[in-house]
Order: structure tokens, then sequence, then C-alpha cells
């Protein structure tokens, strides 16, 4: 067994696409190690959201500190840098007890703040984007994607199609700093240092990984995932708010307004899962290419492949 408590004090980071057993691993390591996990998933940041993010057990968190997780509000948006002082906050208490931490998510860029670092861009109104959206109307990304290509050429072509929101949030950025987001990226300094951190991500194969999706989102049907999106709902909250953008919720929303069955409901929260863990391989894929794959959905694999990883 090459994971040892006695190692240098690391920080892991594990990552992955949704129900791909990176929580359990994350369990089953800190419990080997006398480690600490780290909520590395913006969603499971939401008090609001136990259900449908999965979040860990009440059983799970007795068994080893967990941080980050529920901590925040449906009503409080968290954005990638509050995250990244929360978490740097927490992982230098961790190691002041001279323990491992234990980074786990699927949230791709709250990994890359950590090892790249995060553009330190003097705040946006949020009505700068909203004003953005209002102008382009109909014609949405058609409108957007030729201004931020003007602007911020490198970042219109990193963009994705289809990703509205990121397109604003870089037009934004460029009109009210009068600096591109590509120019205030380009002087970031990663959040803990070169060497003292190791990383996975468990790539399973696509197959298997979105029958466990579909999977798991029976099991939160069951567990009461529509009794959970129905208080969140009837809070009246802004729509546009991260949390009410939760996988699930929109469909749940629906069901509860008679405009589908629990069984369309839930068809339907199953595809945009699948959607959602296919965006995640690609993001992994792309941006963490050279970090160490794990490639199965088996728990004891997984572990194994861990436990024998050398470094």
């Amino acid at each position: 067994m090459k994971v040892r408590a006695e190692e240098d004090r690391r920080i892991w980071l594990i990552a992955g696409p949704t129900a791909s057993g990176k929580s359990a691993l994350a369990l089953r390591l800190a419990e080997r190690i006398g480690g600490e996990i780290v909520n590395a998933d913006s969603m499971q940041l939401y008090r609001d959201l136990a259900v449908l993010t999965a979040r860990p057990s009440r059983d799970d968190t007795l068994r080893v500190p967990h941080h980050l997780f529920g901590v925040a509000d449906a009503a409080d948006p968290w954005s990638a840098g509050r995250w990244l002082t929360a978490a740097r906050a927490v992982l230098d208490d961790i190691a002041r007890w001279r323990r491992t931490a234990i980074v786990v998510g699927g949230t791709g860029l709250y990994f890359r703040a950590l090892t790249k670092g995060l553009a330190d861009v003097p705040p946006v109104p949020r009505e700068a984007e909203r004003r953005l959206l209002e102008e382009a109307g109909a014609a949405g990304e058609l409108a957007l994607r030729p201004r931020l290509a003007r602007l911020d050429p490198e970042a219109e072509a990193r963009i994705a199609r289809g990703d509205l929101q990121r397109l604003a949030r870089a037009l934004a950025v460029a009109v009210h700093t009068g600096r591109s987001l590509t120019l205030w990226q380009a002087e970031t300094v990663p959040a803990v240092a070169e060497g003292a951190w190791r990383a996975v991500v468990i790539e399973p194969p696509r197959r298997e990984l979105y029958g466990a999706c579909d999977a798991r989102l029976a099991a939160m049907f069951d567990a009461g995932a529509i009794e959970e999106a129905a208080a969140l709902l009837a809070r009246g909250l802004d729509p546009s708010l991260p949390a009410m953008k939760s996988v699930g919720v929109r469909e749940i929303a629906a069901h509860l307004a008679g405009e589908t069955s629990r069984d369309e409901a839930l068809e339907r929260a199953r595809r945009e899962t699948r959607r959602y863990a296919k965006r995640q391989l690609t993001w992994f894929r792309h941006q963490a290419a050279d970090w160490p794959r794990i490639a199965t959905l088996d728990p004891d694999a997984q572990w194994r492949a861990l436990a024998g990883w050398p470094g």
C-alpha cells in the first residue's frame, strides 16, 4: 500500500463527472490516511440541495471531517472566486493541524483555480451582464459572440457554443473594466504551490457512467428530490441564481406545475444529467489532460488504482 499517512502532507485532488464514485473514493482515502474532505462541487455548496446533489450523508460527515458542504443559502450565489477564498482558508487550517486535505468534486473551474490561479478581475455588476443579454435579445449568442471576438478573441474562441452566460460574463468584463478577461487571466498565480498537490481524474467508460447517472436519479426521486425541489421553488427565488439551475430543479418544476408526469420529469432529469456528465468529461479531458486517470466505476478497482499510483 503506497497511500500512507506518513507521506509528505499533500493536498489530494479527486475530480470527475457526476455519479463516478469520486466521493466514495475520497471518503475511503480520508479514512485510510486521516485526511479531511473539502468540497469542490459548485452545487453541493448549497444547503437547499442535499438530495439533488447527492451531498455526503450525515453518517459520512461523522466518519471524517467534511468542509464547504451545504454552507450557502440558495439565495446567496457563490462565484469561483468566493469558493477559492473559502477553500484556501480551509486548506490552511487543515495544514496547521498537519493533516491531509482531499479536495473532491466535479466543478472543473474550482480545480483550475487551485492549481492555475484565478484572475483578479475587478467586480463586475451582475446588472452589466443582464444588460448585455437584454441588448442581445432573441439573437442571443449570434449578437454577443461577434462583439466578444472584437474585444477578446481568445475568450471567444475558447467559450463553447451555446454557453451564453460565459459569453456575457467575458463581454461584461471587457466592457466594464476596459481590459479583456484573457489579459486578466494571464496574470494569475496558483492558489496551491506546484508539487504540493497530487491529482487524479475518474474517467469511466461513458456508457457505464450514463447507467450510473440514470440509477442515481431514480434513487434521488425516491429519496425526496421532488419534495426538496418543491421547497426550493416555494421560496420564489430568482431563477438565474446558480442553485436554481441545478440539474433536476427545472424538470421537477415542470412536473409540479402539471406539465409533465413524474416519469417524464425523471427521464428529462436523467437526460440533463447525462449531458452534464458529458460536459464534465470534456472539460477534464481538455483542461486536465496531464492528470492521471482512473478508468473504472468499480469502487475496489478505483481504490487499487489510487493506492498503487506512484508518487
